[in-house]
């Protein structure tokens, strides 16, 4: 395994992008980081799902990016998500990112165009060989509408940029065919999946839930990589309650930042087409958010 993948092992964190009004809550976001500078978060990975990149415009996804590394300052990895359904504009806010200082980027599989599978393999290749940046394939079908099968991964793999995958299919078939074919290295792309792609071979998890409680997925990975299983599959049942009733209320990342809401870390506000959870959700959130001991 290449050495600049093995510095992304461990927890990243899928930020969200807090708003005030129309526009981003800078000071805000700025409390978001040192929050998860201090809690020992190995990489920030803004602008990606979580980070609601489909309503931010081309302006906001480029300075939100400039903004997080400008922060961070070197003091963790930073992997923006600078993938798009268009290589070119993929290639843009890739090269954007690595003049911004970005350490690696997160490149979403191009959604709603269906590639075939070579073409899947033709957008990773020109983004990989025309940046200088470390590159991580996210593959999320449930999003996208089409896998990226694990022979076209192996392919890529082979490209020297090429280094980590956020695997998010939900199927251990898959991860298990990746890890046997490549020497890539796997990040959980659900957080409750963390822990049974870890006993394959998986080396952590860019998280969701780690929004809120970065200190127990950081608890969860350090215990199963210091061989302690019984510890480990503690806080996977404990987080796993968390993930299953917040996550699974509605879409990501309405439950969350509702959540971050209650907790006095963020406004909740999200843009269109997303809204926030109706009022009964909103009662289930505060129960299990009670239960797990944050409110």
């Amino acid at each position: 395994m290449t050495h600049q993948a093995d510095q992304f092992a461990g927890l990243s964190v899928a930020l969200t992008t807090p708003f005030q009004g129309e526009s981003v809550d800078y000071d805000r976001f700025r409390e978001q980081i040192e929050f998860q500078i201090a809690a020992g978060t190995t990489c920030l990975v803004p602008v990606g799902t979580t980070g609601e990149s489909p309503t931010l415009n081309h302006d906001d996804h480029d300075r939100v990016i400039e903004f997080v590394c400008e922060t961070v300052a070197g003091r963790v990895k930073v992997m923006p998500g600078t993938g798009s359904n268009s290589t070119a504009e993929a290639l843009r806010l890739t090269k954007n990112a690595e003049k911004a200082g970005a350490d690696a980027a997160l490149q979403v599989a191009p959604y709603y165009n269906k590639p075939t599978q070579q073409g899947f393999y033709e957008h990773f290749k020109r983004i990989a060989e025309e940046s200088g940046l470390p590159q991580c394939v996210y593959n999320i079908p449930g999003r996208t509408g089409k896998n990226i099968e694990p022979e076209t991964i192996a392919r890529l793999a082979e490209l020297d940029n090429i280094v980590m995958v956020k695997e998010a299919t939900g199927s251990l078939d898959q991860a298990s065919a990746i890890l046997s074919m490549t020497d890539l290295l796997v990040l959980s792309g659900d957080d409750s999946l963390t822990l049974p792609l870890m006993s394959i071979g998986a080396r952590g998890v860019i998280s969701v839930v780690g929004n809120i409680v970065p200190q127990d997925m950081i608890a969860l990975i350090n215990a199963f990589n210091g061989g302690d299983l019984v510890e480990a599959q503690r806080r996977h049942h404990q987080l796993f309650r968390l993930c299953r009733d917040m996550l699974g209320l509605a879409t990501n990342p309405i439950p969350v930042k509702a959540a971050m809401k209650m907790l006095g870390r963020d406004s909740g506000e999200l843009r269109l087409p997303m809204t926030p959870l109706e009022p009964d959700q909103e009662t289930a959130l505060r129960r299990t958010l009670t239960e797990y001991g944050l409110l």
